[in-house]
């Protein structure tokens, strides 16, 4: 499948559709006939630039083609997924629908963005229904995983499964939903969610800023992490969901909420909430909140990435696709053992940075020390080795900070091997932007018997690989600052 997506209507949700399949490494096809798309789009790429390859442990494909056409016949043309991303306008949506079927391949992908029209009321009069489908993203299109895919009765099986694939290949999740529905199902929880802050703050019980501090300080974190049901399971304690029901399932009759009841929307309710929001958010623009809210979903996200939960084992799996049939993938025998191993390529994340703007220097530590499992991995001391009793623990560090380097940059590492024979690994890590050095990490290890936690002979496989590399890596020169002693110049 060719990776040609094309973008119809480029506001917010469009732009980050294309931000999402550009830096994925997709050519994207973009028509929108606001004379300010293109510097639009031109800032939601900026932000998308300095966010998402950061939520990665190995770097992002190369950016696709960003080009701008003014026909949909033009933009759609060859093109294997096409997302439509107009106004909530059913007469708009299907007038758009009929333009993209006439030039578009007929196996090819069309999603909608659509916040609420179910699939059955786009595809009326579609020359061919079950090319079109709901995929309803969330903002930012380019961080946020969730899309709802919504086929209805009229989907294709193979183009149903070519979505999924797709979508899941940009490191998103797809939602299959089965049956469809008014405002599919995330925006029916948001509803009345918002529906019931809206009287909160109407009747005077919380300022807006108070109703959005009860989310992000409380339950909004926990179902970021663990969703609704869960949550609940959890509650319940030992005793599980069974008991949580049985202890909470009255309180449904309870008066607690107004969610049957909407609010009439009266100007005075209107300039309520407005006001309010100016006097918690107004000290920043939205770009500066967007850059927040960026750098909040990253750090929560490869949080949760390092405990494989949630959104961040999403991220693994993406990662792990990324990794397949590179170096980063490959297992001692697919390796030459006469040259440095590749251990690491990845871009610096925002949350590496510190108060001088460049990676922190625990970061390299950090960098290095991934580096060191990776090739740990390459020999056979795996996740699966370890559970079984032994593993390398590292002695010493050695590392010199020879020059910096900032967030969204690539680097690379690679490690020789110096010593490896019988308990002893002694590895030798160049960290690099390109060509220029930027640290060198120097580690000794000893593998270790995690019953007696104490040194012992790795397993015969572990060593033969170790010291074909250490043979191997014998003949290459010898490393500039090998064995030097902090404050050394030579």
């Amino acid at each position: 499948m060719n990776k040609v997506a094309a973008v119809i209507g480029g506001g917010v949700i469009g732009g980050g559709w294309a931000a999402r399949f550009a830096l994925n490494g997709w050519q994207v096809r973009i028509h929108d006939p606001d004379p300010e798309a293109e510097r639009k789009i031109g800032e939601v790429m900026g932000n998308a630039r300095r966010s998402l390859p950061g939520l990665t442990d190995v770097a992002l494909p190369e950016e696709g083609e960003i080009s701008f056409h003014g026909s949909i016949a033009e933009a759609v043309a060859g093109a294997a997924w096409i997302q439509e991303s107009v106004p909530e306008r059913l007469d708009l949506k299907h007038a758009t629908f009929a333009e993209i079927q006439a030039a578009c391949a007929p196996e090819a992908v069309i999603g909608s963005s659509t916040s609420g029209f179910k699939p059955s009321e786009l595809q009326q009069g579609a020359a061919r229904p079950g090319q079109i489908m709901v995929a309803h993203p969330f903002n930012p299109v380019y961080l946020l995983p969730l899309v709802e895919l919504v086929p209805g009765a009229a989907g294709e099986a193979p183009l149903i499964e070519r979505a999924r694939d797709v979508l899941e290949g940009l490191g998103m999740y797809p939602l299959h939903l089965k049956k469809e529905i008014d405002a599919h199902v995330a925006d029916r929880f948001l509803e009345a969610v918002w529906r019931e802050a809206l009287w909160l703050v109407k009747d005077g019980i919380a300022t807006t800023e108070e109703v959005d501090n009860a989310i992000r300080y409380g339950f909004g974190i926990r179902w970021a992490q663990m969703g609704l049901f869960e949550t609940y399971r959890v509650a319940g304690g030992e005793a599980g969901m069974k008991h949580f029901m049985a202890q909470f399932g009255p309180a449904l009759k309870w008066p607690w909420t107004r969610l049957m009841d909407v609010p009439e929307f009266t100007d005075d309710l209107v300039t309520l909430i407005a006001d309010q929001s100016d006097a918690q958010s107004g000290a920043h623009s939205i770009r500066e909140l967007e850059r927040i809210r960026d750098n909040n979903l990253v750090t929560m996200m490869r949080g949760l990435k390092a405990q494989d939960w949630g959104a961040g084992a999403l991220l693994n799996a993406q990662e792990a696709l990324m990794r397949r049939g590179t170096p980063l993938g490959a297992a001692a025998a697919e390796l030459p053992a006469d040259r440095p191993v590749l251990t690491a390529r990845r871009t610096v994340p925002l949350d590496w940075t510190d108060y001088n703007g460049h990676m922190t220097e625990s970061r390299y530590l950090h960098a290095f020390a991934d580096a060191t499992d990776r090739f740990m991995q390459v020999i056979g001391c795996d996740a699966e080795y370890i559970s079984k009793g032994g593993s390398y623990f590292t002695a010493e560090t050695h590392i010199r900070h020879i020059d910096e380097v900032h967030a969204g940059k690539v680097i690379e590492i690679t490690t020789q091997v110096i010593l490896g024979e019988g308990k002893k690994m002694h590895l030798f890590h160049e960290m690099r932007e390109g060509d220029r050095l930027l640290a060198t990490g120097e580690h000794f290890l000893l593998h270790v018997s995690l019953e007696s936690r104490r040194p012992s002979p790795p397993a015969p496989e572990i060593e033969a690989n170790l010291v074909r590399f250490a043979k191997g890596h014998a003949a290459l020169p010898r490393p500039e600052g090998l064995g030097r002693a902090i404050g050394q110049k030579r």
